[in-house]
């Protein structure tokens, strides 16, 4: 919550700080505030250009960034910058999320492009004289990793992330903002639009992969005077900080595009969804829907054309089933989100009884770049039935973690070790989630699969919204199936019996199996029951939340048998499961082990051998840990 007031205060005394902001009425003057802003910041683009400042200090402030400090740089830096009468030759900014998050809290200096990682506020004093007075670069301070964390990236919703300030609408015009939603008024017909977007072979980027353009043209065939766009903010899988990111480092993307919709389908309002978790994404959205206002880019009358449409906020209270597209529209409402049942589809009756789009924040922000570049460009990335690029946020046992944008088709193996720099301490890779609670895992034996929607859905997982977690060599794939199920099973919204009884009954049988109490037929049943709730259950939460369970069975199954019959846990991981034991050929009888041992389970002295009593052992591992000799084996 501290952090919240912190930014809000910094918003505000920014946007008051901002000059006059006078409506904009034609294409020409969106122009002229584009050449206005980069008289002012053109060199952090265009080392040649000439611009009211010499350099641009680029702070990190996204979620990692600003808990690891990066506020307290920014400070600092302004105290030099004062210190040395400079405020007019440097400009400071907090920036988005660069996307390295692993590597922060990240400086970024620009025109050089010059990436400082792991700063801390020590270090500003020597990046300041060194680099900002004397123009040599502090070698100490740059990443061994920036090189291979986006040499293979093509950032196009994230392309302003970590290069603009996110609360001046200026900077996002000088980068050729709004000018997607001038080119539609003035040189399209709303079925253009669609076309283009149809053409371009953009596929929802929130779970489903559903043809976005297709969705646009039934929304535009209905016959009725009220339409409306909807952004799904809803971001609630684990691990996953997409949607968040560009909402906080880019919101003006989502709201051009959002216009943009409503122009293509004929709607007056539109609303965003968003977790009410997210509070920096939400001051940012109130921000970039004010000063939108203020020029006359939501509202009545954009740009002279006659297109009226504004947007909404609405806040969610952390429900999973929210983000599924029917029970965010009646949470919206007002009334308790659950999914309903389909046909008709939302695009013919959705929120209020109306048409409706509802596309998630990554699909919105691609659509101002399709419509500025055309539709051929983005289908030239990616690859024939998966066209353009998707953003992860990669995790788990990995070096690099942070946010990827990656060329459709780009294969897991360049995801995990050309990206993410492999895995930590030289371990062995496992398996990959993607899709959250509703996608599936990937083994090793599919390293060289390219990430698109039907190779995802080929192997059990799904695209999703786009966290990948990495698994290294000592995860355990049931205790993992298990994690996802238990997610599932607290946010299940409960209308349906085979969501809300059969999610629970799997559970049950994978808590008993990481129990040691499993048997032959829980592995049947288990499968059995898999199948049955993908087949009844009502929304798509419910008919994909065996995902886990059915991929780590399909590629993995040795381990639920190692699980059920040998009653051991090859990972060592499941606690119920470890054995402790002492090697009595290293063991040199010191004693330290039972010493240190909380419940007197280790007994034996310098005459007798040292043994665990395993019904007295709680697992700790303590006697491991400090046994100099390394005599103590864990599942042995």
């Amino acid at each position: 919550m501290t952090a919240y007031k912190e930014r809000s205060e910094t918003a505000k005394n920014q946007k008051q700080a901002a000059p006059r902001r006078e409506r904009l009425v034609s294409r020409e003057d969106l122009k002229k505030v584009k050449a206005n802003t980069l008289a002012q910041i053109g060199h952090r683009f265009d080392a040649n250009a000439k611009s009211g400042a010499r350099l641009s200090l680029m702070v990190c402030g996204g979620g990692g960034c600003h808990s690891s400090g990066s506020g307290k740089l920014i400070a600092r830096l302004a105290e030099l910058a004062a210190r040395d009468a400079m405020q007019d030759e440097i400009a400071i900014e907090r920036t988005g999320c660069f996307g390295l998050c692993s590597e922060g809290p990240i400086l970024v200096v620009q025109p050089e492009g010059v990436m400082y990682t792991r700063v801390s506020e020590d270090d500003m004093e020597e990046i300041w004289e060194s680099h900002v007075k004397g123009g040599k670069i502090v070698e100490r301070l740059l990443s061994p990793h920036e090189k291979d964390f986006f040499s293979k990236q093509n950032r196009i919703a994230l392309k302003n992330c970590g290069r603009i300030n996110p609360e001046r609408i200026e900077e996002y015009i000088a980068l050729d903002g709004y000018a997607a939603l001038a080119k539609a008024l003035y040189e399209m017909q709303p079925e253009d639009v669609i076309e283009v977007v149809k053409d371009s072979g953009l596929r929802g980027r929130g779970g489903g992969g559903f043809p976005v353009g297709t969705k646009w043209e039934v929304a535009a065939q209905q016959q009725t005077n009220e339409k409306i766009v909807v952004c799904n903010a809803d971001e609630g899988d684990p691990g996953a900080f997409m949607d968040r990111s560009i909402l906080e480092d880019d919101p003006h993307s989502v709201l051009e595009a959002m216009a943009i919709t409503a122009y293509a389908i004929g709607a007056q309002s539109g609303y965003i969804y968003v977790r009410a978790e997210y509070p920096t994404a939400v001051e940012r959205l109130k921000i970039a829907i004010a000063q939108a206002h203020e020029y006359g880019l939501l509202g009545k009358n954009i740009l002279g054309k006659g297109l009226n449409f504004d947007i909404e906020i609405r806040l969610g209270a952390g429900a999973f089933v929210c983000g599924e597209a029917t029970a965010l529209m009646i949470s919206i409402e007002g009334n308790r989100g659950e999914p309903r049942l389909k046909p008709p589809s939302s695009a013919v009756r959705g929120l209020f009884g109306k048409p409706t789009v509802l596309n998630n924040v990554e699909t919105f922000a691609n659509v101002p770049q399709i419509l500025l570049k055309g539709a051929d460009w983005f289908r030239g990335i990616g690859t024939e039935k998966s066209a353009g690029t998707k953003v992860f946020a990669l995790g788990g046992k990995i070096n690099n973690s942070g946010l990827v944008e990656i060329p459709m088709g780009t294969t897991l193996r360049e995801m995990v070790y050309d990206i993410g720099g492999g895995i930590p301490g030289g371990k062995a890779f496992k398996a990959a989630q993607t899709g959250g609670p509703s996608g599936g895992c990937i083994p090793a034996e599919h390293l060289d699969t390219p990430i698109d929607y039907e190779a995802l859905s080929k192997l059990g997982s799904m695209m999703g919204s786009g966290g990948m977690i990495v698994m290294d060599e000592n995860t355990c794939m049931v205790d993992i199936a298990k994690f996802f199920l238990e997610f599932t099973v607290d946010e299940s919204c409960g209308k349906c019996p085979p969501c809300r009884i059969g999610t629970r009954r799997m559970l049950d049988i994978l808590t008993r199996i990481t129990e040691g109490k499993g048997t032959m037929e829980d592995l049947d049943e288990l499968e059995e029951l898999a199948h049955t709730i993908k087949r009844a259950s009502l929304c798509g939460l419910g008919q994909s939340a065996p995902n886990p369970v059915l991929s780590t069975m399909r590629y993995f199954r040795d381990e639920y048998e190692a699980h059920v019959r040998d009653k051991k846990c090859p990972a060592g991981v499941c606690i119920s499961m470890l054995r402790y034991v002492v090697d009595d050929e290293i063991c040199k009888r010191c004693g330290i082990c039972a010493k240190n041992c909380p419940v007197g389970a280790i007994s034996g002295s310098k005459e007798e051998p040292y043994s665990i009593d395993q019904d007295k052992c709680i697992k700790c591992g303590v006697c491991m840990a400090k046994c100099p000799f390394k005599s103590i084996m864990k599942n042995a």
